[in-house]
């Protein structure tokens, strides 16, 4: 509600949100700490292995969440924290499915049936994830978009894909802004996503739903 309040008053939100569980130093009681301090939303991993899980490039392993991952998303759950499977191995991505009781997302993935990245999601994933009422926040690094003409089209591409797979009610935006998202310069661009959107026909509904109703969706089931 503190979003939609802001919105209307013409200012600015943060969500807090941390990249990779291993903040949590293996413990529920850091966890409890950090929800305390008013973080919202952790990412389980990063690339590599975490206390919770193994990150997309452990897959050699094909290890998933650890007993502590579970406990951390049961625990994420009885709190209302968003859990975020970006950077997750492909089995622990299945572990969290199975695991949580709440919508999942992923704050800054994109599709590999596009583009052949490890930190891409299958189409089976992006079902899997549509399903269990999740969102996809669709990320701007050129590597996981194209891997020879990274672009904004090749951005929306990956939102109709999504769309195409799963409906308009599970695609986002994820811009990484802070971790490589390039293909966009800054948040003054994004507007350029809405018209390719109006250009593909998207209804107006739709759009609102990719351009952040449907993160909400998932922050208020959380």
């Amino acid at each position: 509600q503190d979003i939609v309040d802001a919105k209307r008053q013409g200012k600015l939100s943060a969500v807090l949100a941390i990249e990779n569980s291993d903040a949590c130093e293996g413990s529920l009681n850091v966890l409890r700490m950090l929800h305390k301090l008013g973080i919202r939303s952790i990412g389980l991993t990063h690339n590599l292995r975490s206390d919770a899980a193994d990150g997309n490039l452990e897959d050699r392993t094909k290890g998933g969440l650890t007993h502590f991952g579970v406990a951390l998303v049961k625990e994420m759950n009885r709190l209302g924290m968003i859990v975020d499977i970006s950077h997750i191995s492909e089995r622990g991505f299945y572990d969290v499915l199975e695991t949580s009781t709440k919508p999942l997302l992923a704050s800054h993935s994109c599709c590999k049936a596009l583009c052949d990245h490890p930190r891409n999601l299958t189409d089976e994933q992006i079902k899997a994830m549509a399903h269990h009422g999740g969102s996809i926040g669709v990320t701007f690094v050129p590597a996981f978009v194209h891997p020879t003409e990274p672009n904004l089209e090749r951005v929306v591409d990956h939102i109709d894909h999504i769309v195409h797979l799963a409906g308009p009610h599970f695609a986002g935006l994820g811009s990484d802004f802070d971790g490589g998202g390039t293909v966009l310069k800054d948040a003054t661009v994004v507007p350029q996503i809405t018209a390719s959107l109006v250009r593909r026909g998207y209804h107006r509904e739709d759009i609102e739903q990719i351009l952040g109703g449907n993160h909400l969706r998932v922050i208020k089931e959380n």
